[in-house]
């Protein structure tokens, strides 16, 4: 575990196993803790050098001051910035949604960099269709029934924060609240491990910073896509119903990519079935570092 230091910036990541180097980050509200809990680490870390960063407002990471660069383009140069650090010249990225936008930006920009590019239930747009947040008026009324609640429980206990998920959940987790017991409380603990670890300050800034910065723009950047060069991963759940569109264009646009779509899952591919997520990863890498073809 460390903290690299820039600035106002301290990105906190951790380095394990040996290899080519995996710089990994993660989705909203999440931290690097996503690839961990279910395995994907571990398992990754058996060939390769893993290094997961918790990207700004979320996990361990620090931003002190304004401007707190909540926007795609900022963040994709932490990417940058964390590698320089690291003396990485070239290295494999590995994403999951929010970060998976992040991802894709760095990749139209550096992807000379990149040994592989891995999107995981994600998109190219960082303000995609989500059902019932359509337009900006829906975005603000959900966020703020979000902020209401936690008013209204400052201090919910972990039954009042279960019970409410399970009766209104969320487009992202749906398909784990509609599991049996004792698989849905296990994921469920999963998922509150980085609510828990989130600095307060991160938490703070979440809904009423982070999210009105970064969901912002609905281009899916086709010509920037078509420019992405490095072998790329395009992988998540067949009910993953945010991504599911966003994913066919960049297969359709990704001149070099293999698209998958795990079935019976949903959007939190390494929560719901990470054994699965590992081998569809280490496949993937497996024939780039052979130089294969990569198409299924």
């Amino acid at each position: 575990m460390a903290y690299f230091e820039k600035g106002d910036l301290k990105i906190y990541y951790k380095d394990i196993g040996k290899g080519e180097p995996i710089i990994t980050n993660h989705g909203v509200r999440e931290d690097s803790g996503y690839w961990k809990v279910g395995g994907v680490t571990a398992a990754l870390a058996e060939r390769y050098r893993v290094i997961s960063m918790d990207m700004r407002c979320h996990g361990s990471t620090i931003v002190e001051n304004e401007p707190w660069g909540f926007d795609v383009d900022t963040m994709a140069e932490d990417i940058n910035a964390l590698a320089n650090h690291l003396k990485l010249d070239k290295f494999h990225l590995l994403s999951h949604a929010t970060g998976g936008m992040v991802a894709a930006r760095y990749g139209m920009k550096h992807w000379d960099r990149l040994l592989s590019l891995m999107l995981t239930d994600t998109g190219s747009a960082t303000r995609p269709l989500v059902p019932g947040m359509e337009n900006e008026e829906q975005m603000i009324q959900r966020f703020a029934e979000i902020q209401k609640w936690y008013e209204d429980h400052p201090n919910p206990t972990e039954e009042e924060l279960k019970a409410r998920w399970i009766s209104n959940p969320d487009v992202f987790t749906f398909t784990i609240a509609q599991r049996s017991e004792p698989e849905r409380t296990r994921m469920w603990i999963m998922m509150q491990g980085w609510e828990q670890r989130r600095l307060k300050e991160n938490t703070d800034r979440l809904n009423t910073v982070f999210f009105p910065s970064f969901y912002t723009d609905p281009d899916p950047y086709v010509e920037e896509l078509r420019k992405i060069k490095c072998p790329t991963l395009i992988l998540l759940g067949e009910h993953d119903i945010v991504f599911l569109e966003p994913s066919e264009i960049m297969a359709k646009e990704i001149p070099n990519n293999r698209h998958v779509i795990m079935k019976g899952v949903g959007h939190m591919t390494a929560i719901e079935a990470p054994d699965e997520t590992a081998r569809e990863l280490l496949s993937f890498l497996e024939c780039v570092k052979q130089g294969k073809n990569i198409k299924i």
